[in-house]
C-alpha cells in the first residue's frame, strides 16, 4: 500500500470514529435533559467563584438545539450557536487540508483566532455583568 493510500485510509478510519463519537454524544444529549439529569458535571467555575464562564448553558443550549429549540438554545448560550458554524469549518479544513491548504491556513490564521479570543472574552465579561 502506498503512503497515499495508507494516509488517505488513516484520515478516513480517523473520520468514521470522529463521526461515531459525535453521533453517540448527540445521541445522550437528545435523550438525556443535562438540567434534570446528574449525568452531566456541573460547571466547576460557576461552582467556586458564581460567575458564569463561556460555555455555561452549553450542555442545556446542545439539548435545546438537538430537539430544534434555537431560541431556547441562544438564550442558555448564545456563543455556542455563533461558534457551531466555525467548529463545522475547522473540521471541513482539516478533512480537506490536502486539497485545500488555503482553507485550513486561513481557520487557522493569529488574526481569526485573536478575534475569537477576543469575542469570547467580552461575552464572558457582558454575560456575568448583565446576567445573560
Amino acid at each position: 500500500m502506498s503512503q497515499i493510500h495508507r494516509k488517505t485510509a488513516s484520515t478516513m478510519a480517523v473520520t468514521a470514529v470522529a463521526l461515531m463519537a459525535v453521533a453517540g454524544i448527540a445521541t445522550v444529549y437528545f435523550v438525556f435533559d443535562p438540567s434534570e439529569s446528574g449525568l452531566f458535571p456541573r460547571c466547576p467555575f460557576l461552582t467556586m467563584t458564581g460567575w458564569r464562564c463561556p460555555g455555561c448553558g452549553s450542555q442545556r443550549a446542545l439539548h435545546s438545539l438537538l430537539h430544534g429549540d434555537i431560541a431556547g438554545a441562544w438564550r442558555l448560550n448564545a456563543m455556542l450557536l455563533i461558534e457551531l458554524p466555525l467548529m463545522v469549518a475547522l473540521t471541513v479544513a482539516w478533512l480537506l487540508r490536502g486539497r485545500y491548504p488555503g482553507f485550513r491556513k486561513a481557520l487557522n490564521s493569529q488574526t481569526l483566532i485573536l478575534t475569537l479570543l477576543t469575542l469570547i472574552i467580552i461575552w464572558t465579561i457582558a454575560r456575568n455583568i448583565a446576567q445573560i
